[in-house]
């Protein structure tokens, strides 16, 4: 099952790639390059089996593998064999790690805060609400780059195949590793945060992608993860039975929230200043506009309801 795990990975870029080219998706349409350096392998419903206690699993397909003792703080006792739908084997910087894809269904009853926010994130600050709370930006890259080019001119100065090379390497690997965990650490928080306390959350439906064409500001836009900090409010969200919804970033930022005219602006310009008077700063502006239009997709659509008791429906936007 390892093999056809890795035949199935290899097809489903074959395929998207054929779809990419019949949809005529320009720029790049996804070609599929050699693997060469393999980090991973998935087992499926075979090919390996835990220990009674739990602590350890074997695999048994014959590949040298076999035996691994597991060191976390999951209790799988929690959950039956028949549940573990796949175990896949993840090569990091700093140990080998066994990933458990379990089928089970998570959700938790809160209280309704009969709350609503709108996100706005940014640069400066990572995101600033409606309500004009902003959050730092924590930029761990930045705050790293400087003992990351140190380890990155040790890497260059050994010679390529020796061992002190793959030493270096390895030491280069683990602060890449240390700052991916940071950023979700901080997403994941931050997301749960914000869900447990409110019951609806708009956010802007930010193309990442071509924003970080932009070579001036690439660098900070990955640094503060966007998308991922989006994908974890998707999740709890559905986890707390709270609604999220993504709206159209288009003038949110140009836009009067409270009489609705158009306000030009340029980067550099923080505060939104309008002929009706309204003086705020510009996240916040854009903020209370991404609710409303929140407000209106979910009044509109009418997928979103609330129930007898006046919290928000269990369904959660994915667009």
């Amino acid at each position: 099952m390892a093999r056809q795990a890795s035949a199935e990975r290899a097809w489903s870029s074959i395929s998207r790639f054929y779809e990419n080219c019949k949809k005529g998706i320009q720029g790049l349409k996804g070609y599929p390059q050699f693997q060469k350096d393999c980090r991973s392998v998935e087992y499926k419903t075979s090919g390996w089996k835990l220990a009674d206690n739990r602590k350890s699993i074997t695999f048994s397909d014959k590949k040298g593998i076999g035996r691994l003792k597991l060191k976390g703080t999951r209790d799988l006792h929690f959950y039956q064999i028949n549940q573990i739908k796949r175990v896949r084997l993840v090569k990091r910087a700093d140990g080998v790690y066994v990933q458990f894809c379990i089928d089970v269904d998570r959700s938790e009853n809160i209280e309704p805060t009969r709350k609503t926010v709108g996100l706005d994130v940014g640069l400066k600050e990572y995101y600033t609400d409606s309500d004009g709370t902003m959050v730092d930006n924590p930029k761990f890259l930045l705050r790293s780059e400087k003992v990351l080019k140190r380890s990155q001119r040790r890497v260059s100065r050994r010679v390529k195949g020796s061992k002190n090379r793959g030493k270096a390497r390895q030491i280069l690997g683990k602060r890449h590793l240390k700052i991916s965990r940071q950023r979700k650490d901080h997403a994941v928080k931050l997301a749960r945060c914000v869900v447990q306390s409110n019951d609806l959350i708009a956010y802007e439906d930010l193309r990442i992608k071509n924003m970080v064409k932009n070579h001036c500001l690439a660098k900070s836009i990955n640094d503060a993860s966007w998308y991922q900090f989006r994908i974890w409010v998707e999740y709890f969200a559905k986890v707390f039975s709270r609604v999220s919804v993504a709206v159209k970033p288009q003038y949110a930022s140009q836009e009067c929230s409270s009489c609705s005219v158009i306000v030009k602006k340029t980067l550099s310009t923080r505060t939104h200043v309008c002929k009706c008077g309204c003086l705020m700063d510009r996240d916040e502006n854009a903020a209370r506009n991404i609710l409303s239009r929140g407000l209106g997709t979910v009044g509109h659509t009418g997928t979103f309801a609330l129930d007898a008791s006046n919290a928000w429906g269990d369904e959660s936007s994915t667009q």
